[in-house]
């Protein structure tokens, strides 16, 4: 008896935290639709964009400015947000509900167009975002969020 309770007490936090099939295979496919999400911010890729941001989709910028999607890829048509290159230094990405809904948080660096004076203009930032996969649409992001880091020192 007293076997079967140290198994068991070994065992218990292996099982309560092991993700199912479908879990672990979303998390690898949510990791490659972040970095095609990236991707196709900076190069301004319309229907990715739509593809993968839900009709009801908040993001809250580093600044704390909120844009639903329409907002948002709009910035982007306008020349608002604009992206030269979004580099992804961390990327983790949790599934839940057999494969329906991730969490990802990560950390990137956003290179900017340069500042006024021709300096690099660097952003760098944590986020969290929350993705839902629809059974007609694929996986939309419907929750969005970044906060901006200190730059580093040299």
């Amino acid at each position: 008896m007293k076997k079967l309770l140290l198994l068991l007490a070994l065992l218990l936090p292996v099982l309560t935290f092991a993700q199912s099939k479908k879990d672990q295979a979303a998390t690898k496919e949510v990791e490659v639709l972040e970095r095609q999400r990236f991707e196709a911010q900076v190069k301004k890729d319309y229907a990715v964009l739509e593809k993968v941001f839900a009709d009801d989709l908040v993001y809250t910028h580093s600044n704390g400015k909120q844009n639903n999607k329409t907002e948002y890829i709009q910035s982007i048509r306008e020349g608002k947000s604009q992206y030269d290159k979004i580099e992804v230094e961390a990327l983790n990405v949790r599934a839940y509900n057999d494969g329906k809904a991730a969490v990802v948080n990560g950390t990137i660096t956003i290179t900017l167009p340069n500042k006024p004076d021709g300096t690099p203009n660097l952003a760098h930032l944590k986020y969290v975002v929350v993705q839902v996969k629809d059974p007609k649409k694929g996986w939309q992001v419907v929750l969005w969020q970044s906060q901006k880091q200190p730059d580093a020192k040299s």
